[in-house]
């Protein structure tokens, strides 16, 4: 494991969370979903418009739900590979960050994708298929994350 060869990189994880947790952000702010006054970058007036997973056109949909799928699928296999890292996680509340994404995200984006007209009902599959793996995902990362914070402590 390179992290053993390397401790220095647990400083790079760290540094890093932000970015990651920043990821999930971006998918909210996209989403219409961000609280106001919530984002750091400024807004220009001409931006206001009210997006939302429901209205927004549908390439911009399937570029989130890919997005989504590839960034939980990517952190599910790091934590699944490397489960020690779990620890930098909990230092950034990834938990509690993960969790509130989760409830404001996914249902928000399950209702846009099973309330929109496809001319292809393959596109909708797909984009369906594509937000329950996510999901699955999610639920994963955080029974790592619980797991291996919480739980192996105790039975150690």
């Amino acid at each position: 494991n390179i992290f053993t060869q390397q401790p220095s990189y647990f400083s790079d994880l760290d540094e890093t969370l932000p970015t990651i947790l920043q990821v999930f952000n971006n998918i909210l702010h996209k989403c219409g979903l961000q609280c106001e006054g919530a984002s750091a970058e400024p807004q220009k007036l001409e931006e206001r418009v009210n997006v939302t997973a429901g209205n927004m056109p549908l390439q911009e949909l399937k570029d989130i739900v890919l997005y989504l799928c590839d960034t939980c699928t990517t952190l599910w296999a790091f934590l699944d590979v490397f489960p020690l890292a779990c620890q930098t996680f909990h230092k950034h509340e990834f938990c509690y960050r993960l969790a509130s994404f989760y409830e404001l995200a996914v249902p928000e984006l399950e209702a846009a994708i099973k309330k929109r007209h496809y001319e292809d009902n393959s596109v909708c599959a797909d984009l369906w298929r594509r937000i329950s793996h996510s999901r699955k995902k999610v639920m994963e990362t955080f029974h790592i994350l619980i797991n291996q914070v919480c739980l192996q402590p105790i039975l150690e």
